[in-house]
């Protein structure tokens, strides 16, 4: 269950970031309103997947990674963004270090 919460603050967190971006600076109510009730829930859904025992290094890691990942492919795929290959190394470099993690607290 707390992987649930984890997906849906990522999820939420990705949902926020992209209209920040579209809220041309907080200029358009629309997708300001939504950038900040997404990370509202995000946080929010951070901690419940805390509170059901995720560790902490783990489920921000995963946060942040999936965040970044996610983020990065909708801003090429849908916001006209580019990536050079040193940043999608970059972004390889972080799902690595969350899986590492991840195998480090494997018993």
């Amino acid at each position: 269950m707390a992987y649930v919460f984890l997906v849906v603050a990522i999820l939420s967190e990705v949902v926020a970031t992209v209209s920040l971006r579209l809220s041309d600076g907080f200029s358009r109510l629309g997708p300001s309103v939504v950038a900040v009730v997404g990370y509202v829930a995000a946080f929010a859904l951070l901690s419940q997947a805390l509170t059901r025992g995720l560790a902490l290094g783990v489920a921000y890691g995963t946060w942040a990674a999936a965040g970044v990942a996610l983020v990065a492919v909708i801003g090429v795929g849908f916001l006209g963004e580019s990536l050079s290959w040193v940043q999608i190394g970059g972004v390889g470099l972080v799902i690595g270090g969350v899986l590492a993690l991840e195998l480090g607290g494997a018993h």
